[in-house]
C-alpha cells in the first residue's frame, strides 16, 4: 500500500518521516519517491563519523530506504546550484526549502526491527515476516 505525503517547508526531512512512521504504526515501510528541495543538508558520508553540513539550496535527486519504528536508514542525493551531485546518510538537521513531496510504501505483513550487528558495528536491518 502507497501513501503520499506533502512535507512543508522548515520542516526536518528526516524528523519528519519518522514520526510519519510512529503516527500510523507501520511496522514496515520503505521510500518509493521523494522530490523537492532542502535549504540545509546535513549528511554522513561513507566511512566518516563526522556529519557534513551546508546551508545553500538543493535540489532532491534521489531518497531510498528502509522506515521502521526502530529508526531510519535513509541515502539521499542532492544537487546543488551548478547541478554537482552529492549524496550519503541522511541525518537530523535537513531542513526542506519549498517542498518534498513523499511517497512511502507500507509492506503489510512484515516487520523491520533495527538490532545491533557485531560485525558491522551498527543496528542494522532484521526482517520478520508476520
Amino acid at each position: 500500500m502507497l501513501h503520499a505525503f506533502r512535507l512543508r517547508p522548515g520542516q526536518d526531512l528526516k524528523q519528519s518521516l519518522q514520526a510519519l512512521v510512529r503516527e500510523r504504526g507501520w511496522k514496515a515501510a520503505y521510500l518509493a519517491a521523494c522530490a523537492g528541495s532542502l535549504r540545509r543538508a546535513c549528511l554522513r558520508f561513507a566511512d566518516q563519523s563526522e556529519a557534513w553540513v551546508c546551508e545553500d539550496r538543493f535540489e532532491i535527486v534521489s531518497l531510498s530506504g528502509t522506515l521502521c519504528p526502530d529508526g531510519l536508514h535513509l541515502h539521499i542525493a542532492l544537487a546543488g546550484r551548478d547541478g554537482s551531485v552529492t549524496g550519503g546518510h541522511l541525518l537530523d538537521g535537513c531542513l526542506i526549502y519549498t517542498t518534498a513531496e513523499v511517497v512511502i510504501g507500507e509492506l503489510p505483513g512484515y516487520a523491520f526491527r533495527r538490532l545491533h550487528d557485531p560485525d558491522t558495528g551498527y543496528a542494522e536491518l532484521a526482517v520478520e515476516e508476520l
